[in-house]
C-alpha cells in the first residue's frame, strides 16, 4: 500500500497517542495535526529514504535517475498530483527531469509555490559509495543529504498536508531535475520547465541541505553565480637569453602571471572569488574543453609565445558582476612590452541575490520554526554556498533554499545525514506551505 494512504488509515487512532512538542498557543488545532501526522510517518519516510538511496542515480546513469524518478512519480500520482516525466534531448546525455503540479483557482488559494529537489547525486556507478549505512542517529550514503533527503522533505511535507485536506485549491509545483549536479547543455534547455514553473509560482521553496552554523539551523536567501572565464596570452617566440629586452619582451607565461596577480590584489571583495583552475603556456597549446584537460610543449632556452589560462568567477549580483568584469578587462589591456592579451566570459548560473522578498520568506520560515519549538532560522552567509538550481528561478520569484536536511562530507565518500534532521525540516516545511498557501 502506498505510504500516504496508509496514513489517512491510522492517521486518527495514532493521533491519540502522538503528542507534538508544540503549544496550542503557538500552532492551530489544524496545524497540530500537521506536525502530528509528520511524526506518526517518521519510520515511513525514512525507509522510503533508503529505498531511493540505494538506487544508484549518478547524474549519467540515467536509467538510474529514471529509476529514482518513477518511485517518486507513484507517490505524487497517489497525492492527486499531475505527474510528467520530461526528457531532454538525446544528444544531452541526461536522463530528464520529473515535474508535479495541482492547480487551484482563485480567488480561494494563497501564494503559488515551486518546491525543488533534485534526483540525481555526484557518485556514479563505480563510487564505492552505492548503499544506505546507518549508524545511530548518522546515516552514510550517496545522496542522503544531497539531496534525496530533501526531496524526501518535501514528499513528506505534502503528504501531512494531504492527511488534514490542506492541500485542495492549493496551486504548488515540484520540479526535481535529474541533472543538478552535471547539467546539461545547453542551459537554455536543461532549465527551461523549471523556469516556466517559476514563470506560473509566487514564491520557490529550494530544498538542498540545511547548514548549520553555531550550532543553528540556517537558510539561504542568496547564492552566489557560477561562471567562468577563459583569458589567452600571446609573445615573441625567441632565445630566452633575450627576455626582457626590447625586441622580444616578456613572453607570454610572464604576461599571464601579471594579469593573474593583479586580479589577486586589486580585485578582493566581499562575496568575489576568482579561481585560476588551469593555466597552459609554452610554445605549443592544446586545450580540450570537453575533458578540461590539456598540453603544453616548450623549452627553458624558448621565449613561450602563447599561454591559456582557464578560471571560476563567482558574485552576488548582476552589478557586481559587471563591475569586476569591466576591471579584468582593463588589467587584462595593460600588457607588458611584446604581449598581448584577452579575456571572454561564460556564464553558467546566475546570482540569487539576497533580496526583501527572499528576506520575508525567511522571516516566514523562520516563525514557522519558532511557532513549532524549532528555533528561529536565520540566514546562511551567501559566499558558504556553491551553485544551485533555485537560482536559474530567482530572478522570477521571491525565493529560499537551504531548508532540507542536514548532514556533513557533501560530494565526499563521507556523506551522511543527521537522522533526525528530516522530522525537523518537514516539520517546518509543512507549516511553511501551509501558511503560505492559505486565501
Amino acid at each position: 500500500m502506498n505510504p500516504c494512504r496508509r496514513l489517512s488509515i491510522l492517521f486518527v487512532s495514532a493521533l491519540v497517542f502522538v503528542a507534538p512538542h508544540v503549544s496550542a498557543a503557538e500552532l492551530t488545532a489544524t496545524e497540530q495535526k500537521i506536525v502530528a501526522a509528520i511524526k506518526v510517518r517518521a519510520p515511513a519516510a525514512l525507509q522510503f529514504l533508503e529505498r531511493s538511496v540505494n538506487i544508484n542515480s549518478g547524474t549519467m546513469n540515467p536509467e538510474g535517475v529514471r529509476e529514482v524518478g518513477r518511485l517518486f512519480r507513484a507517490e505524487f500520482d497517489a497525492l492527486g498530483f499531475s505527474t510528467q516525466w520530461i526528457e531532454m534531448p538525446p544528444k544531452m546525455e541526461r536522463a530528464g527531469h520529473l515535474i508535479a503540479s495541482r492547480e487551484g483557482k482563485p480567488p480561494n488559494q494563497g501564494k503559488r509555490l515551486l518546491l525543488i529537489g533534485h534526483l540525481d547525486t555526484v557518485f556514479e556507478k563505480d563510487s564505492p559509495l552505492q548503499k544506505w549505512e546507518r549508524n545511530g542517529d548518522i546515516v552514510r550514503g550517496p545522496g542522503t543529504s544531497d539531496m534525496k533527503g530533501g526531496d524526501v522533505i518535501i514528499l513528506e511535507a505534502l503528504c501531512a498536508l494531504h492527511s488534514v485536506g490542506a492541500l485542495d485549491n492549493t496551486t504548488i509545483r515540484v520540479v526535481f531535475s535529474g541533472d543538478e549536479e552535471r547539467p546539461g547543455n545547453p542551459l537554455e534547455i536543461a532549465r527551461a520547465d523549471m523556469i516556466n514553473a517559476a514563470k506560473r509560482s509566487d514564491i520557490a521553496l529550494g530544498f538542498e541541505g540545511t547548514v548549520s552554523k553555531d550550532g543553528k539551523d540556517t537558510a539561504t536567501i542568496g547564492r552566489r553565480a557560477s561562471s567562468s572565464w577563459t583569458l589567452k596570452v600571446s609573445g615573441k617566440q625567441g632565445h630566452s637569453a633575450g627576455v626582457f629586452n626590447k625586441t622580444s619582451g616578456y613572453g607570454a607565461v610572464y604576461e599571464a602571471a601579471r594579469i593573474l596577480n593583479a586580479f589577486r590584489e586589486q580585485l578582493i571583495e566581499a562575496d568575489l572569488t576568482f579561481n585560476p583552475g588551469l593555466i597552459l603556456g609554452g610554445t605549443e597549446v592544446g586545450y580540450d574543453a570537453l575533458g578540461s584537460k590539456g598540453s603544453a610543449y616548450g623549452k627553458t632556452n624558448i621565449i613561450a609565445n602563447t599561454t591559456r589560462v582557464e578560471g571560476d568567477l563567482r558574485f552576488l549580483t548582476d552589478e557586481q558582476r559587471d563591475r569586476v568584469r569591466a576591471r579584468m578587462r582593463e588589467i587584462v589591456a595593460q600588457n607588458l612590452p611584446g604581449t598581448s592579451a584577452e579575456i571572454s566570459f561564460h556564464d553558467s548560473y546566475p546570482p540569487m541575490s539576497p533580496t526583501p522578498g527572499n528576506l520575508r520568506v525567511l522571516d516566514a520560515f523562520s516563525k514557522a520554526s519558532v511557532d513549532a519549538g524549532l528555533g528561529p532560522i536565520a540566514a546562511l552567509p551567501p559566499g558558504l554556498r556553491g551553485a544551485g538550481d533555485i537560482q536559474f528561478v530567482a530572478p522570477y520569484v521571491d525565493s529560499l533554499d537551504g531548508i532540507g536536511a542536514s548532514g556533513s562530507g557533501a560530494h565526499s565518500p563521507e556523506e551522511t545525514l543527521d537522522v533526525p534532521s528530516i522530522e525537523r525540516a518537514t516539520i517546518r516545511a509543512a507549516l511553511l506551505i501551509y501558511r503560505l498557501t492559505r486565501p
